[in-house]
């Protein structure tokens, strides 16, 4: 099917803003008008996403669909400001976007609505303000809880990710608007832009447990909110992964999910591989919604999830070997909890275990081997050998298995356990031992002991006093071959994932009364799954004008007991080096430096400093914006400060400033 391609179009809301969009359109779609696909996001449609949205969006227009790319308010070429993530203003706009879409000559009415990460989360948002027009919708590595698995919290403790993702956004809303799109008054929108440039990782800090701030956008609120039909991705190497079994377990309209072995990348595109036909997929599920024909995706089991087989312990993991398995509902009755006790002898063991408190006190630089909070296709960020870590925890272990384990689902601990503090966090790994002795993560979580109760009103320690938690694992996907052991691996930090709690704590674990809960899975692959192979509609012309580089590497001074943990990456922020789109002769070119500092026996020497260039532009118009982030604590306080400079051809237009402090709550 021939396809038209409108570079810019401007759709107007309800108070005169305007928001930016390209259009992918069957060349027919006028006389004969077709569904819609909208992704909604902030990253800009004339060059920030392009590389990735013109197979995508080019692709459902070859298959009959209206793909439409929209730039959110105050993003790309888009009329207004974007103060924060998720607000109200920016669903409002989405229910315009749509109702608009609708009522266009080349649709026939109906629209589905998809997107990853960001696009996921609104695609989540929207489809709970119910639109009309909005027959279904797909999800991928997005949440219905924002406080629990966002960039900015986990197990009730701040991410280190809080400040770089926050970063980044500092970067990404100080691009200028493009001259080509908008005419000369590009350069005072850009400048408006950077005076209400809001200090991104500071607004997300200031909320630090799970108030009306996280609970807006977040739908699990109200799951009977959403009435559209639900198609969820998630993947193994990436963060986004839990959401999809709640959401599978908990809406009631018709839904359906996919889990994969990938990282932060669409799975048409998916690494570690193996990469599937995701287009196709989702073709069948808008040709069943939005089309009414019958495709058989809802014959397809309701959770496909790859089970892995053995994992490397390798930071750079580009395929990963294993097997698709189907079940026809979630949760599953397949699946059962294997218990495995916790022994004073630092075993695992299906039988109950004598009496025995065991202690650790990790160094405050335990986590060195965990990789990536997000994995995004970059080299080096999987998590590496375990035993790097493991000298630093409280490891049990299994025999070696006799026969192989197949778990599918979240892993729990549970723990009677102690802190010699008011304020402790426990880093949990399930660890999978290879013959050879190297030591394969498999599933973790981190967690403030605070928040043991809740994560909405967390509650203080008693210092020495034991408390029963139940804490539950990322979910996860393997196989425990046989001949290898299972592993469970106990700490007091997980730096440089997450900010160091605020007293170096000792932990105690009642072992008799702690145990590790397995979701184990019949072995065998359940019902069939099968997916076609990649597909992509025409790529964008582009060209490489630069390798760009990505490093990674940790450093001990021996003297000062200095732990240093840095990450750069120099050209292309994911490894992708410096690109020039050739339709709008515009190049792109981002670097950013991660440094992390600790001194092991003290957290509150942890330090976090940034530095990011982003460059941009064509020939007469250049621009630059240079930033500096940085965090540390005391037991009271976090302090953030960053710094940030926009340069026109060489001059600086426009510097901002900011000096924050926040009181740490229970954190």
């Amino acid at each position: 099917m021939t396809v038209r391609v409108e570079e810019h179009i401007w759709i107007t809301m309800s108070d005169g803003a305007r928001l930016g969009a390209r259009l992918w359109l069957p060349e027919d779609a006028e006389t004969s008008p077709v569904p819609a696909v909208l992704e909604y996001i902030p990253y800009r449609k004339r060059d920030g996403t392009r590389g990735r949205d013109e197979p995508m969006h080019g692709y459902f227009a070859a298959q009959g669909y209206a793909a439409i790319r929209v730039d959110m308010r105050g993003t790309g070429e888009s009329d207004g400001h974007m103060a924060d993530e998720y607000l109200k203003q920016e669903q409002d706009d989405a229910l315009e976007v749509i109702d608009w879409i609708s009522r266009q000559p080349w649709c026939s009415g109906n629209v589905g609505m998809m997107g990853k990460s960001w696009g996921g989360f609104n695609s989540l948002q929207v489809a709970s303000r119910r639109p009309p027009a909005l027959k279904a919708i797909i999800t991928a590595y997005s949440t219905d809880n924002r406080y629990t698995d966002d960039i900015h919290y986990m197990g009730g403790l701040l991410l280190n990710d809080n400040l770089w993702w926050g970063t980044i956004m500092l970067a990404y809303q100080s691009r200028p608007l493009d001259p080509k799109i908008v005419g000369d008054t590009w350069r005072d929108s850009w400048l408006e832009r950077l005076e209400k440039l809001p200090f991104f990782p500071a607004l997300w800090l200031e909320h630090q447990r799970y108030d009306d701030y996280w609970k807006h956008g977040s739908v699990c609120e109200d799951w009977n909110d959403i009435q559209c039909p639900v198609l969820a991705i998630g993947a193994w190497a990436d963060s986004y992964t839990n959401p999809v079994s709640r959401l599978l377990e908990n809406l009631k309209v018709p839904r359906r999910g996919i889990i994969g072995p990938w990282g932060h990348i669409y799975p048409q595109d998916g690494v570690p591989g193996p990469a599937i036909g995701f287009l196709q997929e989702a073709t069948r599920w808008w040709d069943h919604w939005l089309k009414g024909k019958e495709t058989g995706i809802m014959d397809e089991p309701m959770m496909r999830a790859f089970v892995c087989d053995t994992i490397e312990p390798t930071g750079t993991r580009t395929t990963t070997n294993g097997r698709w398995v189907g079940e026809a509902e979630w949760p599953s009755p397949a699946i059962s909890p294997k218990k495995l006790h916790l022994g004073a002898d630092r075993g695992l063991t299906e039988a109950a275990t004598t009496e025995g408190v065991l202690s650790i006190r990790s160094p405050q630089s335990h986590g060195k081997a965990g990789g990536e909070w997000m994995s995004t296709g970059c080299p080096g960020e999987h998590p590496t050998d375990q035993r790097l870590d493991n000298g630093g925890a409280l490891v049990f272990e299994t025999a070696t298995l006799q026969d192989d384990l197949d778990v599918l689902g979240a892993p729990v601990v549970r723990l009677r356990i102690a802190a010699d503090c008011p304020v402790a966090q426990i880093n949990l790994r399930l660890n999978d031992v290879l013959p050879d002795g190297r030591v394969s993560r498999t599933s973790y979580q981190v967690f403030n002991l605070t928040h043991r109760d809740s994560h909405e009103n967390p509650e203080a320690l008693v210092p020495g006093q034991f408390y029963d938690v139940a804490i539950k694992l990322n979910d996860c996907g393997y196989r425990f071959a046989k001949g290898h052991k299972v592993q469970l691996a106990i700490a007091t930090a997980y730096w440089p994932m997450v900010w160091t709690a605020p007293y170096d704590a000792t932990l105690s674990i009642s072992v008799a009364e702690s145990a590790l809960e397995l979701p184990q899975r019949a072995v065998g692959d359940g019902l069939p799954v099968q997916f076609e192979a990649p597909a992509h509609g025409p790529f964008t012309p582009v060209t490489q004008t630069d390798a760009g580089t990505v490093r990674r590497w940790t450093e001990q001074d021996h003297e000062t007991g200095i732990n240093t943990y840095i990450t750069e990456g120099v050209g292309g922020l994911f490894g992708e080096g410096v690109l020039r789109f050739d339709e709008i002769d515009t190049e792109l070119s981002h670097s950013l430096r991660r440094e992390l500092t600790i001194q092991d026996n003290d957290p509150l020497t942890a330090k976090y400093v940034l530095t990011q260039t982003y460059e941009m532009g064509r020939e007469g118009c250049r621009i630059k914006v240079e930033s500096r982030t940085a965090m540390t604590s005391d037991r009271e306080n976090f302090y953030l400060t960053g710094t940030l400079t926009a340069y026109e051809n060489g001059a600086a237009v426009k510097t901002r400033e900011w000096d924050e402090s926040f009181k740490r709550d229970l954190m």
